[in-house]
């Protein structure tokens, strides 16, 4: 999973240089490099999910890191923003095998609030790589040129695949798997209807994921263009990426003693109230210090934290027995739902980052809503029986 972080953000440093070499217009154009390759994280598991019900889990990780080499050399070669962003949208397919079957095989081994405490150890070790990728990315254009950002992601997913193939043993044993069919998926979304919870937290998920999206894609021109910080950078984007890893870390933990339910609720309204309060502050326009924005964006950030894994961990509870298509479904709905919210609130991101936090409210406010509703529902379903 950590491939797919190294393949967003180690980028970020180059995006103005990318786009002055392949001819990009605007400066909201360079963030399609960024968003685009979550339109292909999230279209890609609709075909390696349900596959991987049926062949086993390994085969298909295999499948997407081949995928990922062929559209990186894409990347390397293009010379326009459509063939950049063409290769950014393969790379995000071939990289949504390794992400949604590492849910998957997750899925095989554990269930309930122990299966939100392995997914918050693997995210923190997915979140390790956003702390240096930038500075990676930053030196590797110091010392030589944005291509070689590109030839270092080949090199590490081809080591990658080389480990996940001698230590991970398959965790979809012969029993369980399911014959291939082509209604597979449609079959798939049917049994995934009949749970709300799986719907409903994919939909908070959707929200919460497309809010964070708009950080990830401006976060290089909030820092260089609006506040001139452009040696800075990495360091920045990597302090703000400790916060996320620590709330996840602590996740761990808590998760066994509170549950994931509990931790989601405080988590959603601290992430309402932070926005709220940025919004209240800094309602005429005018950017803050860089460290009360950094406060800010930390505060958010560790709540965030504590909504990634526990909201993908509820979503996937009541699936288990279909776990590939499932994991698949729910990671094609929540990104397909961030790949628009962050393009359209991006736009607005050119001066000041107050549309930022107006697009971390609305989202926070439509996710409690969501949340409101699902615990009416299990309260009445409990009433009932």
């Amino acid at each position: 999973m950590s491939v797919v972080a190294l393949a967003i953000d180690a980028l970020l440093p180059a995006l103005d240089i990318i786009g002055i070499t392949i001819g990009t217009k605007e400066l909201a154009d360079n963030q399609l490099l960024i968003t685009m390759i979550f339109l292909g994280l999230g279209i890609g598991p609709l075909v390696f999910g349900p596959i991987s019900d049926s062949l086993g889990r390994k085969p298909i990780v295999y499948m997407g890191f081949l995928l990922f080499i062929v559209a990186s050399l894409i990347c390397i070669f293009a010379e326009s923003l459509e063939m950049m962003v063409l290769g950014r949208i393969l790379q995000g397919i071939g990289l949504s095998a390794p992400r949604t079957i590492a849910i998957a095989m997750i899925r095989d081994i554990y269930s309930g609030d122990y299966m939100a405490r392995i997914m918050s150890f693997i995210t923190v070790v997915f979140i390790l790589v956003p702390i240096i990728a930038p500075a990676l990315g930053k030196f590797v254009l110091d010392h030589y040129d944005w291509q070689a950002i590109f030839y270092i992601q080949l090199f590490f997913s081809i080591l990658v695949s080389f480990w996940f193939w001698k230590r991970q043993p398959e965790t979809l044993i012969v029993e369980k798997r399911i014959p291939f069919k082509l209604t597979i998926l449609i079959d798939g979304i049917k049994e995934m209807m009949k749970y709300k919870t799986t719907i409903g937290y994919t939909l908070i998920s959707g929200f919460v994921v497309g809010s964070f999206m708009v950080y990830l894609s401006t976060s290089q021109q909030i820092f260089e263009q609006q506040y001139h910080l452009k040696e800075e950078f990495p360091y920045i984007f990597g302090l703000l990426a400790i916060s996320i890893g620590s709330a996840i870390f602590l996740n761990g933990t808590l998760v066994l003693k509170y549950g994931m339910e509990k931790l989601v609720t405080t988590s959603l309204f601290a992430f309402f109230g932070i926005s709220l309060m940025y919004i209240l502050l800094f309602y005429n326009g005018q950017n803050p210090s860089i460290t009360i924005l950094l406060a800010f964006f930390g505060m958010q950030f560790f709540a965030i934290g504590f909504l990634f894994g526990n909201l993908r961990a509820l979503a996937m509870e009541p699936i288990g027995h279909i776990a590939g298509i499932g994991a698949a479904i729910t990671g094609f709905i929540s990104t397909i739902m961030a790949v628009p919210i962050s393009t359209y609130i991006g736009r607005f991101v050119k001066d000041t980052t107050l549309p930022l936090f107006i697009g971390f409210l609305i989202c926070g406010v439509l996710s409690i809503i969501i949340l409101m509703y699902l615990k009416k529902s299990a309260k009445r379903k409990l009433a009932h029986n």
